[in-house]
């Protein structure tokens, strides 16, 4: 199979996801600067959430730059990804409209935890698909960015129940490592 339909799909669906969460916001109750004050945490919470999806969207399109073929798991694991990170503005809405209170923060981080093991399972199908000599295995075989931003994720769920500001803060740390697109990638494809 052609990798194109996946790119396609992929893209709709992160556009379709930004959208709806765009859509969440409101108009400020007013003409002030003041009347911005009561949605300021929905408008973080989009803020992060987009730059979240834009990641995710900007990885993606790396990863599927290197890969030559795909087949139905690799369908369905894209799925998986896709299932997890549509359910960005469900839990954006929640945690902005509960002024990041420490459920909707910890459901949140679920939702960020699940979505990495998704990618991560998309990437070793993708491995396990192109076989041993899979640029991709050799393009990621140091991975201590993923299992940083494992330990990142979990200890802001952890922390969610208790600091929930903290567990945010967490989570943000895990968006800087990866705002910019995965270097060892981009290096494989300059190289061939």
């Amino acid at each position: 199979m052609t990798k194109g339909r996946i790119e396609a799909f992929s893209d709709g669906v992160l556009a379709i996801i930004i959208t709806i969460m765009v859509l969440e916001l409101k108009l400020p109750e007013g003409d002030t600067w003041a009347s911005l004050k009561p949605i300021l945490p929905k408008f973080l919470a989009y803020i992060f959430s987009f730059i979240y999806i834009g990641i995710y969207w900007n990885n993606h399109h790396h990863l599927f730059q290197i890969v030559k073929k795909v087949n139905g798991g690799i369908l369905w694991a894209n799925l998986h990804l896709l299932f997890w990170l549509s359910l960005m503005p469900v839990a954006t809405e929640w945690i902005g409209e509960t002024h990041f209170a420490k459920n909707p923060v910890a459901a949140y981080g679920i939702g960020l935890i699940m979505s990495a093991v998704a990618y991560t399972i998309l990437e070793n199908l993708i491995i396990k698909n192109e076989g041993e000599t899979s640029r991709l295995k050799e393009a990621i075989r140091n991975k201590s960015k993923e299992y940083i931003s494992i330990v990142f994720y979990v200890s802001g769920f952890s922390a969610s129940f208790f600091y929930p500001y903290l567990a945010i803060g967490l989570y943000y740390i895990v968006a800087l490592i990866w705002l910019i697109p995965d270097k060892r990638i981009e290096k494989s494809l300059k190289e061939n």
